[in-house]
C-alpha cells in the first residue's frame, strides 16, 4: 500500500480571536474544459464593483466592505481617489462568490479569511482542483483523492464547495457583464439582449 495520506492542518489561533467555526481545502483530480476555449481568463480584464456584485450574488456593502477589511480586494484597480473605480478580475470574482457560498453556511469571516489567504496562493487553473470543507473546527489541506476519502470517513467533511463547480458557474454569468482593460485596451462590451437589439433597430427605423 501506499504511503499514509498526508493532511495539512492550517493555523486559525495565530494572532486572531477564537473562532466560531472554519473551512477545509481540499484537493481533486483536475477538471478539463473548464472554460468555453480551454484558456485562462485573460488577467487584465476587470469588472466594476456594481457589476462583479450581480455575478458574485452580493451587495454592494459587502463588496465594499470585504475590500475595506481586506478580505476580498480588487486585485485589478482599486478605489484610489474621488471618482475611481475598483475593478475586479476573475479570479476576484470567484473568490467573492465562494465567501458568499462559506457565509451561507454559517462559517465565520475570521476563518473564511483564513481560506482566501490560501485560495488567493493558487491561480486560476488550481483552483480548479480545489474543494473547501467544512466540519465547524478546523482547516484542513489535502493534496489527492486518498485524503479527500481518509476527510470523509472521518465523519469531519460536514459540506463541501467544489471550486470548479463555482468557476464553471463563474464563467456562463460573467459573459453578460461588460469588462474593462487595465491596459487601456478595448473594453469588452456585454451581449445586447433581445429587447435592447430590438429597440435599436425601431429606432433606426423612426430617425
Amino acid at each position: 500500500m501506499g504511503d499514509t495520506p498526508r493532511q495539512e492542518e492550517l493555523d486559525l489561533t495565530t494572532g486572531a480571536p477564537p473562532a466560531e467555526s472554519s473551512s477545509r481545502v481540499v484537493s481533486e483530480p483536475v477538471q478539463g474544459g473548464l472554460f468555453p476555449d480551454d484558456s485562462v481568463p485573460d488577467e487584465l480584464v476587470g469588472y466594476r464593483g456594481p457589476s462583479a456584485c450581480q455575478i458574485a450574488g452580493i451587495t454592494y456593502r459587502q463588496l465594499d466592505y470585504w475590500a475595506r477589511t481586506s478580505l476580498v480586494v480588487p486585485s485589478i484597480r482599486g478605489a484610489a481617489g474621488s471618482g475611481s473605480q475598483r475593478l475586479y478580475s476573475f479570479k476576484d470574482i470567484l473568490v467573492l462568490k465562494i465567501v458568499k457560498r462559506l457565509l451561507d453556511t454559517g462559517i465565520s469571516l475570521h476563518n473564511i479569511r483564513v481560506a482566501v489567504d490560501h485560495l488567493r496562493q493558487r491561480g486560476v487553473q488550481d483552483l480548479a482542483n480545489i474543494t473547501l470543507f467544512s466540519d465547524g473546527t478546523t482547516v484542513y489541506e489535502c493534496t489527492s483523492a486518498e485524503e479527500v476519502v481518509d476527510l470523509l470517513q472521518g465523519g469531519q467533511g460536514v459540506f463541501g464547495i467544489a471550486v470548479s463547480g463555482a468557476m464553471r458557474e463563474l464563467t456562463g454569468a460573467i459573459a453578460d457583464f461588460p469588462g474593462e482593460r487595465a491596459d487601456g485596451g478595448e473594453s469588452i462590451a456585454a451581449p445586447e439582449d433581445e429587447l435592447a437589439s430590438r429597440r435599436k433597430h425601431r429606432d433606426r427605423k423612426i430617425g
